[in-house]
């Protein structure tokens, strides 16, 4: 239905045969855990923390040359931020693929794909009329708004 190899992941105990048979990559950490967006929050609490610190600095100081030094510690903080909460957010299950992990644990296989919104339906009709009793899920994004911060 058009979508490429590089759009479709698989999780599951027993992934290689899809793999090895289908081309259908392993779902990555990207996919599976909440490093993305750790590392978007990560981002943006310490480049605040460091403009913050920076001011305090400047202030302390009372320097004119010092605004380099509130921009330098926002970037530091950025850059610390991103590291830090990308460490956490790969041990941290995505909220979306963490519902499936008694159906994995069971033997089943979670397949992701990347589908264009406006083709959604399209592909939930094939999927329907090949698997009717396959469970299609999807991320809205009223979901992802709910479980901001709690690995979505």
């Amino acid at each position: 239905m058009g979508l490429s190899k590089d759009e479709l992941h698989v999780m599951g105990k027993d992934w290689r045969p899809l793999e090895k048979e289908e081309g259908v990559p392993r779902a990555t950490l990207i996919q599976t855990s909440d490093v993305v967006n750790a590392s978007r929050r990560g981002a943006i609490a310490g480049g605040i923390l460091g403009i913050v610190l920076g001011l305090i600095i400047h202030f302390i100081l009372d320097g004119t040359r010092m605004v380099w030094m509130v921009l330098g510690m926002g970037v530091f903080g950025a850059l610390f931020g991103v590291w830090t909460s990308t460490m956490v957010g790969v041990s941290v299950r995505d909220i979306k693929v963490a519902k499936f992990d008694k159906a994995i644990k069971r033997g089943e296989m979670l397949l992701m794909a990347d589908v264009p919104a406006e083709h959604e339906e399209d592909f939930r009709r094939a999927i329907r009329h090949h698997h009717p009793d396959v469970v299609i899920d999807r991320v809205r994004p009223q979901d992802e708004q709910a479980h901001k911060g709690k690995g979505h």
